[in-house]
Order: C-alpha cells, then sequence, then structure tokens
C-alpha cells in the first residue's frame, strides 16, 4: 500500500532549482486530484503528453490542477480523475531569465595578415547573454532527450564555434591589426549575428555578445609600446604642458616637496624659453624695418624724400604785385615765379 501511495504527488514544483538550471523536468509521476502546481518568479511550466506540448503557464504562484490547470490542457481537458487513479503527464519548468557568460580564447587564435606571413597570434576574452527563446523547438532538440540543461552546456555549445567567428569577424572588420579594440564593437555585432542564428536551431536566442579585450603575444606587444612611447617623445613638449597643466588643476603639483620644486623650475624655464623667442622676434623685426628705410629714400620714394629739393613759390608776383594762387607764371604780367 505504502509504494503505490508514494506513486502519487501532491505538489508539481521545480524541485532541483539552480540559477545555471535552464530548464528541469518534472516527470514519471503520476499527478492525483488536488494537486497543486506551483510556478516561482522566473519560471515558466509546461505540461506535456507523449512529447508534445499541452500547455505553457507563466503566471507565478500555487494553482488547483485539476479545477485551474487541466481545463486548459488542448487535449487532456477532458481528462476526469479516477476515485484511486492519477494522470501520468510531464512538466517541463523553464528558467526564463537572460545569463550572462564569461568566455576566453582557450588558445590563440592565428589570424592572417601581410606583416606576419605565419598569422597574428591573438587571444580574446568577453561576455555573452541568452536566454530560452522557443519553447517547441527546445522541447523538440533537447528537453526530449534530456531531464536538464545547465549554462555550462550552452557555453560548450559556442565555444565550440567561437574560434572560427572570431577569425571570420577579426578578419574582415579588424581595420588596424595592431589596435583591434577600436573595433571590437563590429567584430562582436556580427559574431552575434551569427550566434544567433546557430543556437536558434535548438530554441536558444543570443541577446548581447561583447569583447571586452584582445590580447596580443609578448614580444608584439612590447612593440606596440615602444611605438606609442616613440610618438609620445615626438611631442614631448606639449606633453609636458598638459601634465603640468593637469598637476596644478588638480592640486598635485603644490607646497615645498622636491616634486612641486622641480615642476615649478619647468616652468619657469619654459616661462623664460617663451620670453626669449618672443624677444628674438621682435628684435629680428626692429631689424628688419630699419634696413627697409634707407632702401626706400634710395628709391625715390614720394614719402620719404628730402625737404630741400621743394621749392616754395612766392604768395605774390615780385613784378606787378599780383596774388600768386600756386602757378608756375604770374597770370597778370606773366613773369616767371619758380
Amino acid at each position: 500500500m505504502g509504494f503505490f501511495k508514494n506513486q502519487f504527488s501532491n505538489v508539481v514544483e521545480w524541485e532541483e532549482f539552480r540559477d545555471d538550471m535552464i530548464f528541469w523536468k518534472w516527470s514519471n509521476r503520476e499527478i492525483k486530484k488536488g494537486s497543486k502546481l506551483i510556478i516561482r518568479s522566473g519560471q515558466d511550466a509546461i505540461f506535456l503528453n507523449n512529447g508534445k506540448v499541452e500547455g505553457i503557464f507563466e503566471d507565478e504562484g500555487s494553482f488547483n490542477i485539476d479545477s485551474e490547470i487541466i481545463p486548459f490542457l488542448s487535449t487532456l481537458k477532458g481528462f476526469k480523475f479516477g476515485f484511486n487513479s492519477g494522470m501520468r503527464v510531464e512538466v517541463l519548468f523553464v528558467n526564463t531569465k537572460e545569463f550572462t557568460v564569461r568566455w576566453g580564447t582557450q588558445s590563440p587564435i592565428l589570424i592572417p595578415t601581410p606583416q606576419l606571413p605565419g598569422g597574428m597570434p591573438i587571444r580574446a576574452n568577453g561576455t555573452f547573454n541568452f536566454k530560452v527563446s522557443d519553447y517547441v523547438t527546445l522541447i523538440d532538440k533537447i528537453a526530449g532527450i534530456k531531464q536538464s540543461y545547465l549554462v555550462e552546456d550552452v557555453k560548450i555549445r559556442i565555444t565550440s564555434v567561437l574560434d572560427q567567428l572570431l577569425m571570420k569577424w577579426i578578419s574582415r572588420e579588424g581595420k588596424d591589426m595592431f589596435n583591434l579594440q577600436a573595433n571590437a564593437s563590429d567584430i562582436a555585432k556580427g559574431i552575434q549575428e551569427d550566434l544567433d542564428m546557430q543556437m536558434m536551431d535548438i530554441g536558444i536566442g543570443i541577446t548581447g555578445f561583447q569583447v571586452m579585450s584582445f590580447n596580443y603575444p609578448q614580444e608584439i606587444q612590447d612593440m606596440i609600446t615602444k611605438t606609442a612611447s616613440h610618438e609620445m617623445i615626438g611631442n614631448l613638449q606639449k606633453y609636458q604642458q598638459i601634465s603640468m597643466t593637469d598637476g596644478i588643476s588638480s592640486g598635485k603639483v603644490k607646497g615645498g616637496g622636491a616634486a612641486s620644486d622641480m615642476a615649478g623650475m619647468m616652468m619657469g624655464m619654459n616661462m623664460a624659453n617663451e620670453m626669449m623667442k618672443n624677444m628674438n622676434q621682435n628684435q629680428n623685426s626692429q631689424n628688419q624695418n630699419s634696413d627697409q628705410k634707407p632702401a626706400a629714400n634710395q628709391n625715390g620714394d614720394p614719402g620719404s624724400s628730402s625737404s630741400s629739393g621743394n621749392t616754395k613759390k612766392p604768395n605774390f608776383c615780385p613784378n606787378c604785385g599780383a596774388k600768386n594762387e600756386g602757378a608756375n607764371f604770374c597770370p597778370n604780367c606773366g613773369q616767371k615765379l619758380a
């Protein structure tokens, strides 16, 4: 008697819930009259009969199966509980949340590049997001043969194709092979689209894909760092000015310590150099002006002619006394005036 009693269940619920579990199947037991269905937050319950979906219940709470659940089942809604018998069905509980998973390349990926005949060895890491998107496909491809499904199962499936997708999209979107981070967003977008198409086959949707960093071999990273340092040294004066300005505005360059004394000395030297530069420019300008003035006089510039070359005409004719208006000859008697 005790054996038959244990074949029936009073409560149908997700008994083995884990945060990293995508679904869990309640199966191989009979539901008797008066049983309860419990759906917790973030869960959906799917009733199955012979592998086919009978009904999907998304609202959280506690429900009476024979009065609140069976009437909504597609083919079992006419089922009547017998006095001593139950109903054998399967209930699939699905975790509806969005999962976030970290990923990283297991070994360097050789990206074809003209600079390196053997390819550029690159590692990468980041995160991806996914959630269940199609219950029917999930049941048909996965839940039909598995009792449960974990995040790790999805991660293994994705990382098995990730190297090929990284190679494809780095080659397509990596404009600068030595600064792939600048195009990380475009690379990640392409990988997400391809992954979503592949995972759609098992009812999983890829809702996000991010590349956090690209890592180069040490010798290549040293070369990149050295090139960047050469660029900085090439514009050292500007670098010093910006650093000094930032230090003063933040209050880090102050007080009587050695650092502030050196900073003050550097500022003084820079100011002195600027003053000497301005003085030299003014001196050169004055010398150029003084060199140009005599040349203008020798060339007969009208504005620089001497006063000795000018002859002032008389105001009155010395012969007849008529008023002179600046003419060369007197208008009255014709006497030459100049």
